[in-house]
């Protein structure tokens, strides 16, 4: 019987352990009901990727925080594949929100969606034939008022839910 649906955690911007001391509890678990999991950067330490591939398998790319652990975990700067049938990229800075969507069109000319994080703010939007989703922080909301990561089902299209998170205590 084939599958009709992929559903993949997207998270970033984890920032563990330089801003939060550890992966929060309601995404970890999610995480264990899905088929794979992005992370677009600032993990910020590879035991966060080894955490969750314990859950699901992990595709990642380095944030402006991430060492060369991160780097030898296996985390590429931009990368690119095929979730069920939809082309992806994943990458995390993607730029100035001006001009956002003909650069990532340029970088990646055959992804239907991007993912990306950097800013901490939760968005999809369509804009000039491409897709970009940011899942936001689960950890550092900064202006944002929650916490969040996404949950984006694959097959028949791409639903992003945002998940909310409570805020943590530092």
């Amino acid at each position: 019987m084939k599958r009709s649906s992929i559903r993949a955690v997207v998270t970033a911007d984890t920032h563990i352990p330089d801003f939060a001391k550890s992966i929060p509890s309601q995404l970890l678990d999610e995480a264990g009901t899905v088929d794979l999991i992005l992370h677009a950067g600032d993990a910020t330490s590879a035991p966060v990727l080894d955490r969750l591939s314990e859950r699901a398998p992990v595709h990642a790319v380095l944030g402006n925080n991430d060492g060369a652990d991160v780097s030898r975990w296996g985390a590429k700067e931009s990368l690119e594949l095929e979730i069920g049938g939809v082309s992806c990229a994943l990458v995390h800075d993607a730029g100035p929100a001006k001009g956002r969507a003909r650069r990532m069109r340029r970088r990646f000319p055959d992804a239907d969606v991007v993912f990306f994080g950097h800013s901490h703010i939760p968005m999809d939007v369509a804009e000039d034939g491409i897709r970009l989703v940011n899942p936001g922080s689960p950890t550092w909301k900064r202006r944002q008022p929650r916490p969040t990561y996404a949950i984006v089902t694959f097959g028949g299209g791409v639903d992003v839910e945002f998940r909310e998170l409570p805020v943590l205590a530092r």
